[in-house]
C-alpha cells in the first residue's frame, strides 16, 4: 500500500476524532491550545495503537484465511465505512462536555478507535509496512482532532456529520478499491 493510499485511509479513520474534537470545541467558551493538544495526543495516540494490535491479531490468522484476506478488508472497510456513514445521518443531538480529564478522554479515545482495530487486521492481509503506517494514521489523527478543536470553537457543529460522511465514504472506496486489484 502506497503512502498516498495509507494517509487516504488515515484521513477516513480520523473523521470520527474529528467530529468528537469538533464537539468537544463547541462545548468550549474559547479555544485553549493545551485541550486540543490533550485532545489530539489521545485520539491520535489510540488511532495508532489500535491498528498495531490489529495487525498482530491479522498476522497470528494470517496463514488460516489467507485466501480469503481481500474479501475480509472489502467486508471490514465497507461496514466501518457504512457505519460512519450511517451515523452522519443521524440527527440525533450529541451532548459533550469540555472535560479532557484522562477518563474521559480515554473512552472517547477507545470508542473513536475501534475502527482503527480492524484496518489494522486489513493490514496485516495485505503486508503493509506497519510502523509506515500507525505513523501516518496516528499523526493525522492528531492533526484534524487538534482542527477539529478549533473549528468547534468557531464554527460549531455544521461540519461534523460532513466529516463523518466523507471519512465513511472514504473507507468504503479503500475496501471495493482493494476487492477489485486482487479479484483482476
Amino acid at each position: 500500500m502506497s503512502i498516498p493510499e495509507l494517509f487516504i485511509i488515515a484521513v477516513g479513520l480520523s473523521m470520527d476524532a474529528f467530529a468528537v474534537s469538533v464537539c468537544k470545541g463547541l462545548s468550549m467558551r474559547k479555544m485553549c491550545r493545551k485541550n486540543a493538544f490533550i485532545v489530539g495526543i489521545y485520539f491520535g495516540g489510540f488511532q495508532a495503537l489500535m491498528p498495531t494490535i490489529g495487525y498482530f491479531l491479522g498476522a497470528y490468522f494470517q496463514n488460516t484465511i489467507a485466501a480469503y484476506d481481500h474479501w475480509i478488508a472489502f467486508i471490514l472497510l465497507g461496514i466501518i465505512g457504512s457505519n460512519m456513514i450511517r451515523e452522519s445521518l443521524n440527527q440525533e443531538e450529541e451532548s459533550c462536555d469540555a472535560s479532557v480529564a484522562m477518563r474521559d478522554m480515554l473512552i472517547l479515545a477507545i470508542a473513536t478507535s475501534i475502527d482503527a482495530l480492524a484496518v489494522g487486521v486489513t493490514f496485516a492481509f495485505l503486508q503493509v509496512h506497519l510502523l509506515s503506517a500507525v505513523s501516518i494514521i496516528g499523526a493525522t489523527t492528531l492533526v484534524l482532532s487538534v482542527i477539529g478543536v478549533k473549528a468547534g470553537t468557531v464554527f460549531g457543529c455544521r461540519y461534523k456529520s460532513r466529516a463523518e460522511l466523507a471519512g465513511g465514504v472514504i473507507l468504503v472506496f479503500m475496501g471495493i478499491k482493494i476487492l477489485i486489484e486482487h479479484l483482476l
